[in-house]
């Protein structure tokens, strides 16, 4: 099995991908909808097709990705039928389960955080995906979208906690970089679940937290109410619109080597490799400028910021640094020549040669 644990900073959820690599099929669960580029580009790289989206509640922090996805993937978006949302082609309930090729999750209705919490249990009870309803040494609060800490108190003891010891648990989020616990660890030690505390100390607990709402959850509730479909019902802008470019996984946008040659009269050509190299065997691209990476920083003022900029040197690896360190710098129109030089004289494109 293909798995994946990413991470979205702004709103520190953990979105988590499942492959099956016999069949190519894949789950993500708790896609964060900025981060859906990311996501697509590592499903395009991994070679695996989205065959649906789960999430484990009604988010209140941000909206998710599930519909974003759906109309780029055909992926059915699943979420629990509790949750009453709109725009849901698999809503869940306790006891389904959801294949991807030869594996599948359970699912386990966890209520108490929302009304609508569902935990995903992997066929072999190796991983549970538990949402807010159990986090890291903690749990999700209890004091909006129909939260009960009785009934969150249930929900963990009688479907989390009963799992497996050695069952790893991963959170929908985590606001100090832990990524991952146990069974075993979160019987022992969750200090609002675990140990002797019992429903008395629990709700005697989160009745007083008096914790301020979300900031973003004016918007994100009804939007997740939507399943993430914004109100202009259009797709925001994924591709640039200079070029035909692909996403990497690494955030770096690439360029083929035959579009960067059809294109190539509107675009600013930066190699960055070094003068030597410039007119070695390889050559350079016609029209290419020579601003190596050591020099870049210093030879911004050089390059029109409005204009689009292909980044090139021998195999890419220096040119995709140069891209990123461009796109810091503020340029907003920067990609990457796929292979390089090296790539470019393989399919036989034009190159020059002569001095600096």
């Amino acid at each position: 099995m293909i798995f994946r644990q990413l991470f979205d900073p702004t709103s520190s959820t953990y979105t988590y991908l499942l492959g099956d690599s016999g069949s190519g099929d894949a789950l993500l669960i708790d896609p964060v909808y900025e981060q859906v580029p990311r996501d697509l580009a590592l499903l395009q790289e991994l070679g695996l097709h989205l065959r649906a989206t789960l999430d484990t509640h009604v988010h209140a922090d941000h909206v998710t990705g599930a519909w974003r996805l759906s109309q780029r993937c055909g992926s059915q978006i699943a979420l629990a039928e509790a949750a009453g949302a709109t725009g849901v082609n698999r809503p869940l309930r306790h006891g389904d389960r959801i294949d991807f090729g030869s594996r599948y999750l359970s699912v386990r209705a966890t209520p108490g955080h929302t009304n609508g919490c569902l935990t995903y249990v992997l066929d072999d009870q190796s991983m549970a995906f538990t949402g807010d309803s159990l986090l890291i040494r903690g749990c999700g609060r209890t004091d909006f979208q129909q939260g009960s800490p009785q009934q969150l108190f249930a929900s963990v003891h009688e479907q989390i906690l009963t799992l497996p010891e050695n069952c790893l648990l991963y959170p929908a989020h985590d606001y100090r970089g832990i990524t991952v616990t146990s069974v075993a660890e979160e019987r022992r030690f969750n200090p609002r679940l675990g140990g002797d505390v019992d429903v008395g100390d629990f709700t005697g607990h989160m009745n007083n937290l008096n914790l301020p709402h979300p900031k973003l959850m004016a918007v994100a509730v009804p939007a997740n109410l939507r399943c993430g479909q914004p109100d202009t019902e259009a797709l925001p802008q994924e591709t640039p619109d200079w070029a035909p470019l692909t996403l990497r996984f690494s955030g770096v946008w690439e360029i083929e080597p035959m579009t960067l040659l059809e294109h190539a009269a509107g675009l600013q050509i930066v190699d960055v490799r070094e003068a030597p190299e410039f007119i070695d065997r390889l050559g350079h691209l016609p029209g290419a400028r020579l601003v190596p990476l050591s020099q870049l920083m210093g030879r911004l003022d050089e390059l029109d910021r409005e204009q689009p900029v292909v980044a090139v040197c021998r195999s890419g690896v220096r040119s995709a640094q140069a891209s990123v360190l461009l796109t810091k710098a503020g340029f907003g129109k920067v990609a990457n020549l796929a292979g390089g030089m090296l790539r470019w004289k393989t399919e036989g494109l034009p190159v020059a040669s002569g001095s600096v």
